[in-house]
Formats: structure tokens, C-alpha cells, sequence
């Protein structure tokens, strides 16, 4: 009997996947202090390609190197010589190689981080509107974007999916989800413009829309070029499934190799199963909650839109649910993230049934509040203490892959949360900009 997972997945521009498992993005913070590639990414990638997943998706690569998504991030700003210069080249190419050693695909995940810029890396983010983020007072009031300012970020985005090819990188992702800058400007809660870059779905999209199409004529119909997507922001008045149908309808002709489904942003991390603040909260659907993918049902619905190959991202832990997907034609390709932190070759145990059940973690990374607290304490402190805190041990667990070690399971998640601030602080105030 055929294995579904091994099965290859040809995709419109000709490239061939050769099986359906994707090593999802996940921002790696290994960038030096000049926002280049370095031989830390070198070792991780290089593991993973190892790893047997046809697909790896790189973290947010930003564009614009004023506005960070963490520090660490790799930019490539052509505004920005150093890293764009001979050395900084180089370093990406070393990265490709690593990343593609055992023949598969590495794709790029070309980034602008937009409001969603911590203080700390960005005084001045930008956005569609002045609309802040409010999280931990970490977030800045963004600057609205002038027109030509966004035109030249289409061009740029343009530019930087070039230089990708160009290093070695054999695809990019457009990353439009999780309320980054393209994301930003799908939802009426942070795009109240009035012009013909706001107001109706039509106008919301069209930062995104003509992105990816500027991205496609630069790099040519036979080089990948994926889209990530929130199926929902799962926000009061924000980005709704029913508007993602209409976008999935518009990017239908736009030369999308991949459409990958997520969902969620910083005020509601649906990406990372769990939910924000009460008061603002759209119920996900009760099917959802007890399947194993987040966004499964979702990808169903946009299944029936969608003429492009997708990929649900989020909750796939047993080869049972993965191949329940498959078989019921929700997905075509299976997006797993954390449990290529501590189990690099986790694809490859898949495919040679050495294992039905992922690697998890979660259920260990989370702190019990004592005594009584107040209304506001559950999410201002150990909720975020919980999101941050497993976030950071993961981030940590990669960062030892990199360094050519193995996972340490006995951090625990007060550790990784002091951890991960004194990590991203140090980093900011090491950055030459």
C-alpha cells in the first residue's frame, strides 16, 4: 500500500514536490548584528534538508531593514547596502546550499513586519493606519504608508524574491498573514484608509495582489511563488474567512504555486492554538476544537474556491490525522513547525514509519498561576508568560540545533521566558543600522 505522505505534489509552475510533508516557517533570530545569513542558519537548514521533508520554509526574511519583526532576522533591503553587498550574498548562498543539500525544495519567506515591529527594533513602524498594536505596551503607533511608499514596497518586494533565485533559493512564500504589513491591510480594524488601498475587499487586497503578481512577472512562470494566508484573524470586525474566500477567488490568477492556510495574528494566536483577549475574540468553530489541525475546516471551504495546491499549517501531531487530511482532500500538503525544533529528521521517521505520532511538548510548557488574581492578571501575565515562555523554549531548542547540539527537554518555561527577553534584547542593542 502506497503512503500517503511519500506521495510527490506537482505544482503549476512545473516543480515537482516529492512528498507532502513542509517544514513550516518559523522566525529563527540567527542573523547577525548587520542582519545577514550566518553559518548558525548554515547548520539548522542543513539538518533540516537532511530531515526528509520535500519543503522547508525559511522565516520571515524582511524587506525593509528599519522595521524588524524580532532582531536576528535576516534582511534583505536593497536600500540597505550591507545587506544586499558582495558578503551578504554570499552568506545567502551558503544558506541555500545548506538548506537544498539533500534535493529538495527550500523556499523564501519574503516579509515586512509592518505595526507588528517591537519597540525595542522600531521606534516608527509602519502600517495602513495610525491604528496601534496594543500588547505589553511593546508596540509603537505606526506611521500610515503614503502611496508611493507602498508602490515602492511592491517593487522591492519584487526585487528581493529576484535576489532569492538569484542565491540559490528555489521558491519564495509572500507572506500575508498573522498581521504583518500585507495582512494588515486585509483587516478593517487596522486598514481604515479611504483610498484605492482601503475600504472594500477588493481595495484592502490590492497591496497583496499586486505584490504577488510583481513578484511572478520578476521571477519568471517557472520558479515557486507561494502565498500564506489567514483563513480567519479570528478578531472582532477584522480579516474574516468569508473575506479570505474572496481573496483566494482573486489570487486564483495570479500565478500562485501554494497557498498555505493559517490564521490568527498577535492579539488572537490562533498559529499557536491558543486565544487572546476575550473581548475581541471570534468563537472558532467547535468542529475545529476537536480536530487535530487548526485550520482544517477552513481549508475546506477555500478548498472549493482555490484552483492553486494548498497547505494547512498548525496542529498536525499523528500520521492518522495527516493522512485523514490527504485522503479528504482538504490539503494537499501538511505544514508541521515545532517538532522540527527537537527532532530535526522528524519527516523522515514519518516516511519510514518509525514513528505515528510527532514529538510534543506543549503540555509541559505551562505555568499554574497560585492564588487569586485579578481579572486582567490571566492574560497580562501568565497567559503571556505561557505563549512566550513555550514560544521561547522552542526558539532555544533551535537555536542548539544550529549550534550543532541537541534539544534539552528540562528547560523549563519561566527559564525560556527570561531567556527569550534577554535573548531579543541583547540582540537589539548589538544591531548596525
Amino acid at each position: 500500500m502506497s503512503d500517503p505522505l511519500a506521495q510527490p505534489l506537482p505544482l503549476p509552475c512545473g516543480v515537482v514536490l516529492g512528498n507532502r510533508l513542509c517544514k513550516a516557517a518559523m522566525t529563527e533570530g540567527l542573523g547577525d548584528s548587520r542582519l545577514r545569513a550566518t553559518a548558525k542558519l548554515d547548520q539548522l537548514y542543513g539538518a533540516w534538508s537532511d530531515g526528509g521533508a520535500s519543503l522547508l520554509l525559511t522565516g520571515n526574511v524582511v524587506i525593509d531593514h528599519r522595521v524588524l519583526e524580532r532582531p536576528g532576522n535576516v534582511a534583505i533591503d536593497p536600500g540597505f547596502a550591507p545587506s544586499v553587498d558582495a558578503t551578504a550574498r554570499a552568506r545567502l548562498r551558503a544558506w541555500a546550499s545548506a538548506g537544498t543539500r539533500a534535493g529538495n525544495q527550500l523556499w523564501m519567506q519574503v516579509s515586512h513586519a509592518g505595526r507588528q515591529s517591537p519597540r525595542y527594533v522600531t521606534r516608527r513602524p509602519v502600517g495602513p493606519s495610525d491604528v496601534q498594536l496594543d500588547l505589553m505596551g511593546n508596540y509603537a503607533r505606526p506611521r500610515a504608508l503614503r502611496e508611493d511608499e507602498i508602490l515602492g514596497l511592491v517593487r522591492r518586494f519584487a526585487q528581493v524574491a529576484v535576489i532569492a533565485r538569484d542565491c540559490g533559493f528555489t521558491g519564495v512564500q509572500v507572506h500575508g498573514a498573522h498581521g504583518y504589513l500585507l495582512s494588515s491591510f486585509l483587516s478593517p480594524v487596522t486598514n481604515r484608509r479611504s483610498d484605492a488601498w482601503g475600504g472594500s475587499l477588493e481595495n484592502r487586497a490590492r497591496f497583496l495582489l499586486e505584490t504577488v503578481r510583481a513578484v511572478r512577472k520578476a521571477v519568471g512562470n517557472d520558479f515557486p511563488v507561494s502565498v500564506k494566508l489567514n483563513s480567519d484573524d479570528f478578531r472582532k470586525g477584522g480579516f474574516s474567512h468569508v473575506d479570505c474566500l474572496g481573496v483566494v477567488g482573486m489570487l486564483n490568477g495570479a500565478g500562485v504555486d501554494l497557498l498555505e492556510i493559517s490564521g490568527g495574528n498577535y492579539e488572537q494566536p490562533r498559529l499557536l492554538g491558543l486565544s487572546g483577549r476575550a473581548d475581541d475574540a471570534v468563537e472558532v468553530r467547535a468542529s475545529t476544537q476537536v480536530r487535530e489541525a487548526y485550520f482544517l475546516d477552513y481549508a475546506a471551504a477555500i478548498r472549493r474556491v482555490a484552483t492553486m495546491p494548498l497547505m494547512v499549517t498548525g496542529g498536525f501531531r499523528s500520521r492518522e490525522g495527516m493522512e485523514s487530511a490527504l485522503a479528504g482532500g482538504d490539503t494537499d500538503m501538511l505544514g508541521i513547525a515545532r517538532p522540527f525544533c527537537t527532532h530535526p529528521d522528524v519527516a523522515r521517521q514519518l516516511l519510514a514509519r518509525e514513528i505515528d505520532t510527532l514529538p510534543a511538548y506543549e503540555h509541559r510548557l505551562h505555568l499554574r498561576p497560585r492564588g487569586r488574581l485579578s481579572p486582567a492578571s490571566p492574560w497580562l501575565a501568565a497567559k503571556m508568560i505561557n505563549v512566550l515562555g513555550a514560544q521561547g523554549w522552542y526558539y532555544q531548542q533551535m537555536a542548539r540545533l544550529a549550534d550543532g547540539r541537541h534539544f534539552d527537554p528540562r528547560r523549563g518555561v519561566m527559564r525560556s521566558f527570561a531567556r527569550y527577553w534577554w535573548d531579543d534584547l541583547s540582540r537589539a542593542a548589538a544591531l548596525k543600522r
